[in-house]
């Protein structure tokens, strides 16, 4: 919503009332939306990952699934000098204080004629409540004939007696014929089965 408020402004020296749109918005929620989608994506693929700071990776992620970068005004390659301008010398990680100084960078690319202000909570509204998603990852598909040739209960002769009833397999207990070696002797099988009387 543009409200127009009264901001000091300097002209020919002394400070006089100017009328300035200016964007106001509940940036405490707005702020708290975006700290939340940071964390989301710094802990993206890094179980050690405690979400208080991003890898270049991450942070390049978060940029092209959110819609910062879009191929035209911002490039991975504008991605990639941001993030190495913002982070301190010899790290390989961001904080929230530096991804923030990263989409001030950024949004007067992404959004021209906006003004830097405007930009930014226009950059700020493509982030908040994202989460990082699995675009690209192999999923487990069923075609065709695949159901019916891994339903175990339709198996039939020496590939029935590899699976129990739940459809788990017996292992190795399935595929051979083990014979009982517990004698006291080679020629004798089974033990305890001879009779005591002898």
């Amino acid at each position: 919503m543009l409200l127009p408020i009264w901001l000091p402004w300097q002209s020919h020296g002394r400070e006089m009332p100017v009328a300035v749109p200016f964007l106001l918005q509940d940036t405490s929620s707005k702020m708290s939306g975006v700290e939340d989608a940071f964390r989301k994506f710094a802990v993206y693929g890094d179980t050690a990952a405690s979400g208080n700071e991003m890898t270049g990776k991450n942070f390049s992620k978060m940029c092209k699934e959110c819609g910062v970068m879009d191929g035209k005004a911002v490039t991975s390659t504008d991605i990639d000098i941001v993030f190495n301008k913002v982070k301190t010398k010899g790290a390989r990680t961001i904080t929230f204080a530096e991804f923030q100084q990263a989409m001030k960078e950024l949004c007067g690319k992404r959004f021209k004629g906006k003004s830097p202000q405007e930009a930014l909570q226009a950059l700020y509204g493509l982030i908040e409540g994202k989460e990082p998603g699995s675009a690209g990852t192999t999923k487990a598909t069923k075609v065709g004939g695949v159901e019916r040739l891994t339903d175990t209960s339709k198996y039939t002769g020496s590939h029935k007696e590899r699976f129990d009833e739940s459809g788990k397999g017996k292992g190795l207990a399935g595929r051979e014929d083990l014979t009982d070696n517990s004698g006291y002797v080679g020629g004798y099988r089974g033990a305890g089965t001879y009779d005591k009387t002898h």
